[in-house]
Order: C-alpha cells, then structure tokens, then sequence
C-alpha cells in the first residue's frame, strides 16, 4: 500500500531491480532492528509510479524509527549498481519536520506527501501526509512570504558571485554558482506560488529556468524582488531592519 492507501503494482516491482534492492535494505533493517523501525517508503520519482524504470537510477529510502538515535544510521550506498540513499528519522521529529514551512519547502514537501509504504503496519505514513496537509492548510500567506525572501537572499547572492567569477574568466565555478542561482529563484516561485517539486531538476524544469542563462536568472531574482516588496517588506533594508530579525 502506499501513503493513500493504493495499491502497489508487485509485477512492477519484479521488473525493476530498484525495487528489489528497497525491498532488500527494507527486509534488512527490519530484521536487525526490529523493536526500533516503525515504517519503511520509498519517496523521490520511483514512489510517484511514472519514473522511467531505469535499472541504475536512485533509490530515496525512508527508514522511520520509534525514537530518535534508533534503527541504522543515514547513509548512500550503491548496492547492485542502484544508488539507494537512506534517510533515518525518529518519527516525532519528522512530524515536527513535516510542519514546518521553511525556504526549502519547494524541494522537501514532496517526500511527506508522496511515498510507497515497504511496511508501515500502523498506518504512519498516512499521519506524516495529514500532518503536512493540514499545516499548509493552516498557513499563513506571510510564512511562505518569509520562506520566499529567505530563498531569494541566496539566489540573489549566488547570482551576484557567478557574475563576478564570470567577469574573472572562471568560468567553472561561475556556472556551478548559476546553477544555485537558478535552484534558488525557483524555489523562490515554488513558495510563493505554494508548489513542491519532487527533486531540484523538477524544481528548476517546472519554473522554466532549467537552460536560463544569467541575464534572465537576474531578470527573473529582480521580478521576485517586486512581488516580495508588493507583499509587504522589501528585499533592501537598513541595520535597524536586520536586527530586528
């Protein structure tokens, strides 16, 4: 079953050497930890169901714990040529995570609302969705503001330290810092828009910044600093601003 209760295609699952090796480190741990794991998904593109069934692609694994501290400890590995990362999560605290609007809500509210259930005999997984949902349906306009400004501070200083490497011919690291640049501006539209992606490919593909180059990422960071001023506080400020937070 995944977190909304479908169910899984098991003739899939037989095909797509991802899911046999989820289905090994969730047997695992399982059976090393058996009084700490309380549930085990998959999240990222292979829970959405629509991923390209790639045999080399990446496996995103959630292990939740009853406590903190308990059950294995976070780690990337490659097993059988699958790249699985492995998040480990005391359950309370990753509730607490999932009630949480922060600048990176864009890129991390996708694993609270989708995920297929490997075991979750309680129904957990379900909680961590109605959790999150419900948080966002309680929000305030003014905390993705605040989410939003913070995300664009980064963009904005990523875009100004690849203009200057640019202008320094390092042209390497200038692009490295375009590309944060591009990840943060879309974040920035992701919050102020109330939209998730499921990864920052997704993020910067669904904002149409993917291929933008740096004069239209400085375009889009100084429309975003328009929209941020017109919800109430501008992007600029003096000290008195900064300290009082």
């Amino acid at each position: 079953m995944d977190a909304s209760g479908a169910e899984l295609d098991t003739d899939r699952h037989l095909d797509d050497p991802r899911w046999r090796v989820a289905e090994r480190v969730s047997d695992a741990a399982l059976r090393r930890f058996p009084a700490d794991v309380l549930a085990v998904a998959v999240h990222g593109p292979l829970a959405h169901g629509d991923d390209d069934g790639g045999g080399n692609g990446e496996v995103g694994l959630l292990v939740v714990t009853y406590r903190p501290g308990g059950g294995p400890s976070p780690a990337t590995r490659r097993v059988d040529g699958v790249l699985v990362d492995l998040t480990v999560a005391g359950a309370d605290d990753y509730l607490r995570q999932a009630t949480k609007i922060t600048a990176l809500w864009p890129l991390t509210a996708d694993r609270y609302v989708t995920t297929r259930a490997l075991h979750d005999p309680t129904g957990w997984l379900r909680t961590l969705r109605d959790e999150h949902l419900a948080r966002l349906a309680r929000a305030r306009p003014a905390e993705f503001t605040a989410a939003a400004r913070q995300a664009w501070y980064r963009g904005s200083a990523a875009h100004a330290r690849a203009l200057r490497l640019a202008e320094w011919y390092e042209t390497d690291q200038a692009l490295l810092m375009l590309g944060e640049a591009r990840l943060a501006a879309a974040t920035v539209q992701g919050l102020l828009s109330r939209t998730y992606f499921r990864d920052p490919g997704d993020a910067v593909r669904r904002t149409g910044l993917a291929g933008a180059d740096m004069t239209e990422v400085g375009t889009v960071l100084a429309r975003q600093a328009e929209e941020l001023t017109a919800r109430g506080r501008p992007v600029d400020g003096t000290v008195d601003d900064l300290l009082a937070g």
